[in-house]
This record gives structure tokens, sequence and C-alpha cells, in this order.
């Protein structure tokens, strides 16, 4: 019977990188690699298959029609791989070895440097690589195995995972004290200023949270929504240019700090995130995420 040569793991994680990056030095850097090894690993691996996977100029990487679509499958294979590592460390001692989250921008700054000390404590085994991106990025990352969790605010539309809730975060109106015209304690959105409604720009989950709770469409087409750092929109309410709404977790962790600011619960139904960490389903190290989410809530 005729020998059967097939792709190597490393060949594919050549050309996967190579997809992700578009660019060989960069993919070659992400491999830990030289250009030209990687280089050699593709023609090899081309050479093997028969057919050609990228095209190669001076400027550009353009994936053939086939090379997309084989190189979509590596990816795949290459989750499987990764799993069954996960299967052994699952066998073995609790929330140890490498493990990748990602954290929405939102949660990152808040949260971590409360949980972060206790995880190095009590799981010294655990090498945790953080990774702060939007709900969107972080969730394809998730379903392509790029990322083994995720920490982020619900409802979001993830795909299929499954999802542990660790608390409510609730959402506040934050103001200028001087402009504290409204009796306590709480805000009723009915008197949020759309005009003057300063928000975090599309991509952020919370601005889609904090809209969904006031229940006013005109909110949405007059906010202006200015960028991606909260602690940014605070110094701008600072000033007096406007209002925002905050996360009650924001609001612990001192984004208030030193401010002329006031901020009060926004009155309205579901004026709250749910913060969940979210897996792929069926992974094997479904053990590991739900003590971590354990760890997380407790912490928190």
């Amino acid at each position: 019977m005729a020998a059967t040569y097939l792709p190597t793991l490393k060949q594919l994680q050549y050309l996967v990188a190579l997809q992700e990056h578009g660019h060989f030095g960069r993919a070659a850097d992400a491999c830990f690699v030289t250009q030209s090894t990687l280089s050699a690993g593709l023609r090899e691996l081309e050479t093997l298959i028969g057919v050609t996977l990228v095209e190669r100029t001076r400027r550009v990487v353009r994936f053939t029609p086939l090379g997309e679509r084989i190189a979509d499958k590596a990816r795949r294979v290459l989750r499987e791989a990764d799993e069954l590592g996960d299967m052994a460390r699952a066998a073995g001692r609790p929330l140890s070895g490498e493990m990748r989250m990602s954290v929405i921008p939102t949660i990152a700054p808040f949260m971590l440097p409360r949980i972060l000390p206790r995880l190095r404590r009590d799981y010294p085994d655990l090498k945790l690589f953080l990774r702060e991106e939007p709900s969107a990025p972080a969730c394809e990352r998730l379903h392509n195995g790029r990322t083994d969790c995720v920490l982020l605010a619900l409802p979001f539309a993830c795909g299929e995972v499954t999802a542990e809730p660790l608390f409510d975060d609730r959402l506040f109106v934050a103001f200028p004290t001087d402009e504290d015209h409204t009796p306590p304690p709480a805000f009723p959105a009915a008197d949020i200023d759309e005009n003057r409604l300063l928000l975090l720009e599309d991509g952020h989950c919370l601005k889609d949270h904090a809209l969904a709770a006031c229940n006013r469409p005109e909110l949405r087409a007059e906010a202006t929504m200015l960028g991606t750092s909260l602690h940014t929109i605070v110094q701008m309410v600072d000033n007096g240019l406007g209002m925002t709404m905050l996360p009650e977790m924001a609001l612990r962790s001192g984004i208030l700090d030193n401010t002329h600011i006031t901020a009060r619960p926004l009155d309205a139904e579901n004026a709250i995130r749910k913060i969940a960490l979210v897996w792929r389903r069926a992974s094997p190290r479904e053990k590991d995420f739900r003590l971590l989410a354990q760890v997380l809530a407790e912490a928190a």
C-alpha cells in the first residue's frame, strides 16, 4: 500500500498565521520562527498536497479560493489538537497550565485588578494570558480557537457557547454635579437629554445595553458617540460637555474620584448588564471554566 503523507500541525500553524496576518514577516513573528522557515514550511505543504494555496507577489499575499478553504479547515484541526492537551490538563490539577481569556474593555480595568491577585495566590500553576478586546472580536477568537474563554456582558449574541453568569452590574447616569436638578435617588430614563448624551463608539456592547435599558429610540439616533474609553468620556462629562451612562463596577473602582460628577442609578426596566464567563460548548475544560467563574464571582 502506498505511503500517505499528512500535513504537520506546524505547517497548518504557518498557514493559519499567514491567513490571519496577511504578511509573511508578521506571520513568522507570531509563530516564533524566521520568515524563511515559515515560507519553506508553506512550500512543503503545497508540494505535499499538490496545490497552490498562496499567490506570492512582492507587495501582496493572496490566498487562492482553495487556500482559503484549507486554511479555515486547518484552523479547526488546530483547535481540535489544542483540545487534546486541554483534556490532559483537565484530568490533572484544577486551574493549571495555560489559559487564554479575552476581556471586554468595559470590564477589564475595573474587575481584573481585584481578581488577578487572588488567582495568583490560590492557583499559582495557572498561566493566564489576557487580551482586552470588544465583544464581537472576542467571540470570533473564541470560536476560532484563539482564546479559551471570554469575560463579557450579556445580553450579547456570542454564538454556540456555554455561559456562566457571575453577577448583575447596574447602570448609572453620570452628569456634572452643578447640573443636579433631578430629585434623588434614581434618574428617570425620560430625563436623559439626548442632545448631551455621550456614549462609547459602535462595537462596545455597553452602549447597546444602555440604550436598550432606556427604551427611547431617539437616543440611538441623537447620542454622541465618542471613543473606546470610559475614562475619556468621564473627563468630558467633568468638563461640562454632556452626560453619560456608567456601569456600577466602574463607580466602585473609583472612576469618578477627584471629579465633580454625580452618578445616580438609571430608573428603567432592565437597567443592568449581566457579567458572565463564556466558553465553547462541550469544551473538555468545562470544570476549569466553572471553577474560574466561581472564583471570579467571589472576588468581584
